[in-house]
């Protein structure tokens, strides 16, 4: 028996004698009316009924949401002394080889932000949809902002590819634990300097040497270990449905997952309130869609077709 979907009029574009499936958002201040094309409800719904499994892939638009800011822009811009670092440069192992306070002192900065903003309703439409696929659900994301896992998703099912901000390691790597950061350990203002208590604080607890970010650096590669590499490709492999929401692709791994689940013809429907890369791959496919909107207001309305599919646990 076939359940009952939102189904919302959409507008197409049309290229040749193919349709584009690109949703668009309407008037400011109007409720949305044009989020899904005509077939993507009972495509979603013939999905939901199946035991086949979704992937979540996340990048900085769903945390910009939450009033976090990319960092690569201005806002991520480190004084020292008389010159300006870019991300690009503080965010490496070379800049903390040479400069450990100092990138510490920009991670703490990045923390104090972090520790302010909140989960949005995308996030926590994101963790309704793990309690309601379960075991055929994984969210894969590239923020380090702790967001997903302060929504409620869990972290065995999250897969946090470049690493946690709330997290460190140690920077000699004497084991592969990761902790905490201390509580006392507080947000920094741009300018701020590391108190000698906070210098003892982020040392290893196990060897008592310096600890680093448990982030993935620009001069870095992907692991297992840390940042899920095999498993992600591992579950891309499996993925029918893949919803891409608020990335464009410009880092390897989540490249190689979106390209995994178009090589086997699965289900990719990208959301973002930009065109990308990603959104120009989707409308490549044959079941590939573009949701020109913001995640807070997309999410939750996908969320919803799902729901009245599934039973409640």
């Amino acid at each position: 028996m076939r359940c009952t979907c939102l189904r919302l009029p959409v507008r197409c574009t049309q290229t040749g004698a193919d349709t584009n499936r690109q949703a668009q958002t309407g008037p400011k201040g109007e409720i949305l009316k044009e989020i899904m094309n005509k077939d993507l409800p009972e495509i979603l719904q013939d999905f939901a009924l199946s035991s086949k499994r979704v992937t979540i892939l996340t990048g900085a638009g769903i945390s910009a949401e939450s009033n976090i800011p990319t960092f690569r822009g201005p806002e991520g811009y480190w004084t020292i002394g008389s010159r300006e670092y870019h991300p690009q440069e503080m965010a490496t192992y070379s800049m903390f080889i040479q400069k450990p306070e100092e990138v510490w002192k920009w991670y703490l900065y990045r923390l104090g932000v972090c520790r302010k903003a909140r989960p949005n309703p995308a996030h926590l439409a994101l963790v309704e949809m793990e309690r309601l696929f379960n075991d055929r659900f994984t969210l894969i994301t590239q923020n380090v902002d702790n967001l997903h896992i302060q929504a409620g998703n869990s972290l065995e099912k999250t897969f946090q590819i470049h690493g946690n901000i709330f997290y460190m390691r140690c920077a000699n790597e004497c084991s592969s634990n990761i902790y905490p950061l201390p509580e006392d350990i507080s947000g920094k203002v741009k300018g701020e300097d590391l108190t000698p208590e906070e210098q003892i604080l982020l040392r290893c607890p196990d060897c008592g040497e310096r600890s680093r970010p448990h982030v993935l650096w620009f001069d870095e590669a992907y692991n297992e270990k840390y940042y899920h590499y095999h498993s992600s490709l591992e579950v891309a492999g499996q993925t029918e449905l893949l919803l891409i929401v608020g990335t464009s692709g410009t880092t390897n791994l989540p490249n190689q997952v979106v390209w995994e689940v178009k090589n086997h013809e699965g289900i990719i429907i990208d959301v973002n309130v930009e065109e990308n890369p990603f959104s120009n791959l989707a409308l490549s496919c044959s079941r590939g869609y573009f949701i020109k909107e913001s995640s807070s207001t997309a999410i939750p309305l996908l969320l919803e077709v799902f729901a009245k599919c599934l039973p409640s646990s």
